[in-house]
């Protein structure tokens, strides 16, 4: 190799070695760079971290005092509940759920709810909802929704188990027949017994004699309703009466107590014109004693 060229392979590989130290430098100024900014965010972000979380804590301690507050309010309001009547004696029914204390308006009562109430299971005997010669409908005892129940109708025989029948809904109609039947319904919920209920279906001749037996209208009631009213529209109508005459009735009434005064003034007045003012002598037994006496 020629001294020129071996001259020229030495400025070229000082040119790429100077090359090669220039870029290392770059590039490890841009890392620091880039650690500091990293480092500087670090800081920047803790602190604003911080200050969220002061921000934070001063809303939590200003609006604590209001809830606080309600709180204690709350608190101090003691709610008193009271159980209104059951609308049944027995099976299902409703009450009412009354605030006595805490009402709005400062009520002294209000409804809260109503609810479901439950007295006995057993009902004893009901009445149908409307029958006629021909049949009669029966209903299960229930309240709203119907649906909401399962039903259990049984044919009763005496001395003998029950047959169920197949109608499950609320209402039963039966047909009568020449003997009386006897049903009973079992109100379910849940597959427990809240309610049962017995009915008896006459036949159309037992029918007949209990409504014959039986007098639709009381008349001692009507007569005595209609005694009554008629004595309460005479007084009514005495009181209008005397109301609207009171100068007359005034009238009428002092003339008939002021009348027998005056005529026992008069007859004693005139008694008393009447009885002589002297005696005569056969009145006076002393005045002949002394004559007798004055004579001897």
């Amino acid at each position: 190799m020629s001294p020129g060229g071996t001259g020229c392979s030495v400025w070229l590989l000082l040119i790429v070695g100077w090359l090669l130290l220039a870029g290392l430098q770059s590039a490890r100024g841009t890392n620091v760079t880039a650690a500091v900014q990293d480092a500087g965010l670090a800081r920047e972000g803790p602190g604003e971290g911080e200050e969220e979380t002061e921000n934070d804590s001063e809303t939590a301690e200003n609006h604590d005092p209001l809830e606080t507050e309600e709180d204690v309010t709350n608190r101090n309001v003691v709610k008193e509940v009271e159980f209104g009547m059951c609308t049944v004696t027995c099976g299902i029914g409703i009450r009412e759920v009354l605030l006595t204390n805490g009402c709005p308006g400062g009520e002294s009562k209000c409804i809260v709810r109503v609810e479901e109430c439950r007295g006995p299971i057993d009902c004893g005997w009901g009445k149908p909802i409307s029958e006629s010669l021909g049949s009669v409908r029966l209903a299960c005892i229930n309240t709203s929704p119907v649906n909401r129940f399962k039903y259990m109708w049984k044919l009763l025989r005496p001395d003998q188990q029950s047959i169920v029948l197949v109608n499950d809904s609320a209402i039963l109609e039966v047909r009568r027949e020449n003997h009386p039947l006897a049903f009973e319904c079992d109100t379910l919920d849940n597959n427990e017994i809240v309610a049962t209920i017995k009915f008896t279906v006459y036949t159309s001749n037992e029918l007949r004699m209990r409504r014959s037996s039986r007098p639709d209208i009381d008349s001692v009631l009507v007569f005595s309703l209609t005694v009554g009213i008629i004595c309460f529209v005479s007084i009514i109508l005495i009181l209008i009466f005397i109301i609207a005459n009171w100068e007359a009735v005034k009238s009428f009434w002092v003339s008939k107590i002021f009348t027998p005064e005056v005529q026992s003034e008069q007859s004693s007045v005139k008694y008393k014109a009447s009885t002589p003012l002297y005696q005569s002598p056969t009145e006076m037994p002393g005045e002949d004693d002394a004559l007798s006496e004055w004579n001897e």
